[in-house]
């Protein structure tokens, strides 16, 4: 895995700030993943998989990584902790549905071609076609 890789990295927001959430979020991953390429433009859409009054804002970008992707998967979820996902009443709140309101999302949608099936860590992301925001973000950035 030496070398640089290549990671799309799907992003979205649903409280707070938004906007300043997945800012904040793209600036921690240029620091602690890799240089940060290029960006989706942010696109608002309804919730998936579960009921809430907040809309999402959401986006995809790409990075330049020397890590691993297990490496990608600590480092993206230590920038969700520390922009506020895992606030302990949203985890009490949210015990029963694995979709919930958050301040912060990070999934990894691709790495390089590479096919991980790991109980925690799965790439090319498993639902991103069934998603249209992740695919519209991701096709407007990987096309171009």
């Amino acid at each position: 895995m030496k070398g640089t890789h290549q990671v799309y990295l799907g992003l979205g927001s649903n409280l707070g700030d938004r906007e300043h959430h997945l800012t904040e979020a793209i600036r921690l991953i240029g620091e602690r993943v890799g240089q940060v390429v290029r960006q989706s433009s942010f696109i608002e859409t309804e919730p998936w998989g579960f009921e809430s009054e907040n809309r999402f804002l959401n986006g995809v970008i790409l990075c330049e990584t020397t890590k691993t992707p297990r490496e990608v998967l600590r480092l993206t979820q230590q920038i969700e902790r520390d922009l506020g996902k895992r606030k302990e009443h949203a985890t009490q709140r949210c015990q029963s549905s694995k979709f919930h309101d958050r301040p912060i999302d990070i999934d990894i949608l691709l790495y390089d071609d590479l096919t991980v099936d790991e109980r925690d860590l799965k790439i090319p992301h498993p639902l991103m076609h069934e998603r249209d925001f992740v695919m519209i973000p991701l096709n407007e950035i990987k096309n171009n």
